[in-house]
Order: structure tokens, then sequence, then C-alpha cells
């Protein structure tokens, strides 16, 4: 046992302060989180967009029949609680009622509120609490205490939960079971940057985690709440000083990365395989995510080509200027766009390398693509189901006039369509791969040699040394 870890008190249960991170989109399900909670730690259902299964136990295809993004929008919801109500099920009945269960909702996501809902009224006792992140949930506190659950806000700042305390947070302080404070520039996935923040300039996670310690006490938040260090937890060691660290308070430290190299994780070979061969350096922070948050991801081809679609990208006006002196010629079928003199060169090079056309984004700029970019990217477009609360690459919005107001941005890419094919055995290299970015020490750690895959209850025991 790693010196000096002991077991807290979360929701009125014994358990490890080791949180198995809810990574979205089927890339954590009933099998990792049952295991996880089992091994006595806190497993965490996703929520987001979850599998469900026919009779014979097989993953049912979500398949979309309606006619509009909002019918579609709807079928999503109805999607989204009967899979997370399947797991949540099936991860209780593999916990024995060890540990404790969690779910993990993304604020942002498409229908969160009524989604986050109907997965609660269907599980009552079998949930022990819900984290949530992505944007700033304000009334996740409010629906913790319809259902008599501890809610978990996944922060990036002091300043963030102050915000949330201050409006809701407050009204319901019984219930708050921790706050995840989650490293922008080494978490995987979506996270919270702040436009204040450098995304190449990374910060010391200690002083971050010390304000808002702060902020809580401020608050009145005893410290035996515990902040959850989630991005760049690999081994419990590299953490020694912030164990029975008075200035912190409890600690508890989230495992995102780690557990998708496990028996029990659900994403496919190709994915499990591909992450035993990563150097340092190969995630890559970036802002394609039509969600307009940063994330982090492996650099696959699907990433690197978002990146080369940007860089083909120019100003354009719809009127002669001092700087766009002249007419674009190709790529626009004879429309009146207005270029600079360098970027007319570039925009032919580009068209004559097969980029053959331009397409609007909302920035008052042009990306050039191939015509089989084109297609996909309008045919993902117009298959929109309304996945996220804001969507810049669709620009659907779930909720009033459900449009962002904005023109449909074909630098970024449909998220529940990439998440959903390599989370289910699709092409690794022409999709979004989630990851942190200490993912390189799957190829580091001895653990893992000669292609060693732990169980969760391994990997938990391993964890637990120190290692």
């Amino acid at each position: 046992m790693f010196k000096g870890l002991k077991p807290i008190v979360y929701h009125g249960r014994e358990v490890w302060p080791l949180v198995e991170g809810g990574k979205g989109v089927s890339a954590t399900n009933h099998a990792s989180s049952g295991a996880w909670a089992a091994a006595g730690g806190i497993g965490t259902v996703s929520a987001v967009n979850a599998d469900s299964y026919d009779p014979t136990g097989k993953i049912a295809p979500q398949v979309y029949d309606g006619k509009t993004r909002r019918e579609r929008h709807e079928e999503l919801i109805q999607f989204g609680i009967e899979g997370a109500v399947a797991q949540v099920k099936l991860a209780h009945e593999i916990s024995s009622g060890k540990g404790a269960i969690n779910i993990n909702v993304l604020w942002e996501m498409g229908g969160a509120q009524p989604i986050l809902r109907g997965v609660l009224e269907q599980t009552k006792g079998l949930i022990h609490g819900v984290t949530c992140g992505a944007g700033m949930p304000y009334k996740l506190s409010e629906i913790a205490a319809e259902f008599g659950v501890s809610y978990l806000p996944i922060v990036s700042s002091g300043r963030a939960f102050r915000a949330l305390w201050k409006r809701a947070y407050s009204k319901v302080p019984e219930l708050l079971g921790a706050v995840v404070y989650e490293d922008p520039w080494l978490a995987g996935g979506h996270n919270g940057l702040s436009n204040a923040e450098d995304p190449l300039k990374p910060e010391d996670p200690y002083p971050r985690v010390k304000a808002l310690r702060d902020v809580m006490r401020e608050a009145g938040i005893p410290d035996t709440t515990p902040i959850v260090m989630a991005g760049g937890v690999w081994y419990l060691r590299d953490w020694n000083d912030w164990i029975d660290n008075p200035e912190l308070g409890q600690i508890a430290f989230q495992f995102g990365t780690r557990p998708l190299l496990t028996q029990e994780s659900p994403i496919p070979s190709g994915w499990k395989d591909r992450l035993m061969t990563l150097e340092e350096g190969d995630v890559l922070l970036h802002k394609f995510s039509p969600t307009g948050f940063y994330s982090s991801a492996v650099k696959t081809p699907f990433l690197l080509n978002l990146q080369a679609r940007s860089d083909r990208q120019i100003a354009y006006g719809r009127e002669q200027t001092e700087t766009l002196t002249h007419e674009l010629d190709v790529g626009v079928k004879g429309k009146n766009y207005w270029v600079s003199l360098a970027d007319l060169k570039r925009a032919r090079e580009w068209f004559g390398a097969g980029f053959a056309f331009a397409l609007k984004t909302p920035a008052d700029t042009l990306v050039f693509v191939t015509d089989a970019e084109r297609k996909v990217i309008q045919k993902d477009q117009a298959d929109c189901m309304g996945c996220l609360s804001h969507c810049g690459f669709s620009s659907w919005k779930d909720h009033d006039d459900y449009t962002t107001g904005y023109l449909a941005d074909p630098r970024s890419f449909c998220i529940q369509k990439t998440l959903q094919d390599i989370a289910h055995g699709g092409d690794v290299d022409q999709n979004l791969m989630f990851a942190g970015h200490n993912a390189y020490n799957f190829k580091r750690d001895p653990f893992y040699s000669n292609g060693f895959v732990p169980t969760v209850k391994q990997l938990v025991d391993r964890i637990l040394t120190g290692d």
C-alpha cells in the first residue's frame, strides 16, 4: 500500500480515493466502471450517448429515423437515457455493492438535462454521484437534490468553482461530493482552458489546486470534501507531496487514460494497440472540436487532416479594399470574393493540388477542400442529430430557435460520428482518438511489458502500490 493513502468516506461509503475517469461515448461502460467499483474505488459510467443492448446482449445499433434535426434530437435523448440506464444496472451488478458508482455527463451535450433526469429516475439507489463538466453546470446541484445523489462539478480553476458556488451550489452544500480539478493542459478529451490561459504554456497544477481549496474554504466547505486531481495522473508516487497535505485538504485521484488499457475496457483492440505505441508529444491540444472547447487527442491522420484543412485558409471580403486587392478565381465558381495577392497565389496552388472547393467559415475565411471532403462535410452537417447543446460544425442549438445563428463551420467535424465509429471498431487512423498527454507511459511503464493488458483489479492493485 502506498504510504499515506487511506480510504475516504464518499456518499456514506468507504472507498479508495481513486476515481475512474468517465470517458464519453462508449469508452467507459458498465464492465470497466463496475470492475473499478468492485476493486473498491469510484467507478464512472459514461452517460454520454451510452450503448444499449438487444435481447441477445449485443450492442443495439442507434439508427435515427427522424426527418428533421429536432426529431433526431428527440431520438438521441431516448437513446441516451436507455443506454445509460442499461449501463448503470449492469455496473451495479458487477460491483456487488462494493465501492461506488458515478455517472458522467457533459453539460454541453445535447439534451443534457432531460437525459440526466431520465437516467436518475430509472436508477434510484444505484448511482452515488454525478460528475459533470464541459461548460458551467449551474443546475447540476438542483438536479442532484431532486434524486438525493452527490454531485461533482469538473472545473479547471478556483474562479470557475466560485461562480458555480455563488450562483447555485451554495443552496445544496450537503450533496457536494467532491470537486474535480481537471488540468486543462494534461487531461484527455475536452477541457476548460480559458481565454486568459495560454494553451502552449502549461501551469503547475499545485498552486491552482491550492487556490481552488482556498475558494472552498472561503465558502465554508470542509477539507474532508475531496478535490479530485484529474489529468496527468499516472503513478501515485508522483503525487506523494499532495497526500496528507494540510494545504490541500483531502485529495483523490482520477485516472482517465490508464483504464483505457484493461481487459474490461470496452474500446476496440485497434485503439488499445495504438496506445502501446505512443511517444511523448503524440497527443495534441487543439481547438477543432465543434463544442468550441479545447480538447486533447492522439495525432491520428484524422486530426492532422483537420490541422492541414485549417492551414488551407484565407481571409476574404465581398468588396475590394486596400488589403483585399484581387478577385479570387479558383474554388468559388465565379462568386465575387476579394482576397490579398499572397492569398490568391496560395489558393491557386491549393486548387492545383486538388483542393478545388472553397467553403466559407464563420470567421469570414475560406478553406480549400477536395471534392470528397466537401461531400463528407456537407452530408455530416445534413445528418446532424443534435448531440451538442451548441454545435459549431452544423450550427445546431438544442433550444429556442434551434440554431446558433452562425454559419456552419467546415473546419470542424461531426463529433458524434467519429466517436461512435472509433468506439465500435472503426479505423483508428480516420477518427478522433481522445487520450491524456501522459499516454506515452503505456510504452514506458514496465507494468505493460510484452503487451500485458491488466484486468481493472490488477490495475487498481498496481496503482495502490504507488506505481
